[in-house]
């Protein structure tokens, strides 16, 4: 890999089904930067965890969310592809950025109210509390100039920043500010039976969400109950009551990259069962090509298990480098004096 090259961190959790909303907004992104940026790409097991997770699922999804990174045209030889867990340096410099984070700020963090609010107060775990500290040491660690992330990820990235600059006033220069990178189409697929709220690989209801391992009528089926209006008219459009046309119209939009008048103009005269119609056949274009790389991979566990280990070694160089300096400069004792 050229070191000439800014680098660009990034991850997904293997909890949940991936989404169509997880493909155009990361994946598909990520792709197009590899041959830009010097890429590491992650699963976050260790993220998974800060909720309950089923020890054979988390398995099985682990190894499916690797195989869907390589069937979206991730290149292990271009990019580095490996598992959270298996470059130990993320827990350590992550217990050190914990102990560097003020209880103010992780308490300030929308996700983990809004994650919180939704259980019991005395089951809330405290990884929840500390998922941001984690996620700093994910992108820290791989001195990452920039981090892909969705608007519901931007006040992590700006915890990482707030909390690098914090260390480095600490203990000097250590690490590289990273900035965030924002996809400009399909940054925010929103779910096809609530188009108020982002699409969720977690979320329960049947008709949320358009998985990327759907087969093509479980698309259709989905698609064709999304919430739209009583407006009858396919528009792009900000206003709320308008937000389940324009959820559709901003897939199709990412899966054909056309501008807005051009969309418009095309549906201009059809109905919301057209405009359903076309964004199946945009879906399934996209997902069954993908899919069927997919199945070649995750049958082939013994080479998925070889490209993670080989990330997993690749990666680690560069984390035990920085985690060796920010022990360096907080005054731990290294390793045979070294």
């Amino acid at each position: 890999m050229e070191q000439s090259k800014k680098r660009v961190l990034s991850g997904i959790q293997p909890s949940g089904n991936l989404t169509i909303g997880n493909y155009l907004g990361a994946l598909r992104q990520w792709v197009v930067e590899q041959d830009s940026y010097e890429c590491y790409f992650c699963i976050v097991d260790m993220h998974a965890i800060t909720v309950q997770q089923d020890p054979g699922s988390l398995r099985a999804k682990t190894r499916e969310v690797a195989a869907l990174y390589l069937a979206s045209g991730l290149d292990p030889e271009r990019v580095t592809i490996f598992v959270q867990s298996h470059v130990p340096a993320h827990a350590e410099l992550g217990w050190i950025l914990i102990c560097q984070s003020p209880l103010g700020w992780l308490y300030r963090m929308t996700q983990f109210k809004d994650k919180a609010a939704k259980q019991q107060q005395d089951s809330v775990g405290a990884g929840l509390l500390n998922y941001p500290a984690l996620m700093a040491a994910d992108i820290l660690l791989y001195q990452a100039h920039a981090v892909p992330v969705g608007d519901d990820q931007r006040q992590h990235l700006e915890f990482t920043r707030d909390l690098a600059q914090r260390f480095n006033a600490l203990y000097g220069d250590t690490f590289i500010i990273p900035e965030a990178m924002i996809p400009k189409a399909g940054a925010r697929i929103m779910g096809l039976d609530n188009p108020t709220a982002k699409m969720s690989k977690s979320e329960a209801s049947e008709y949320h969400a358009v998985y990327m391992l759907d087969a093509p009528n479980m698309v259709k089926k989905k698609v064709m109950r999304a919430v739209t209006d009583s407006f009858g008219e396919i528009r792009f459009s900000s206003e709320p009551e308008r937000a389940g046309v324009n959820n559709l119209l901003t897939i199709y939009q990412a899966l054909t990259n056309q501008s807005n008048a051009d969309i418009e103009e095309h549906f201009a005269g059809k109905g919301y069962g057209d405009l359903k119609k076309a964004v199946v056949e945009q879906i399934n274009n996209r997902l069954q090509p993908l899919q069927e790389k997919y199945n070649r991979y995750i049958n082939e566990p013994g080479y998925l298990d070889q490209i993670l280990a080989n990330g997993a070694e690749r990666a680690s160089v560069v984390a035990e480098k920085t985690l060796r300096l920010a022990k360096e400069r907080m005054g731990f004792v290294l390793p045979n004096g070294k």
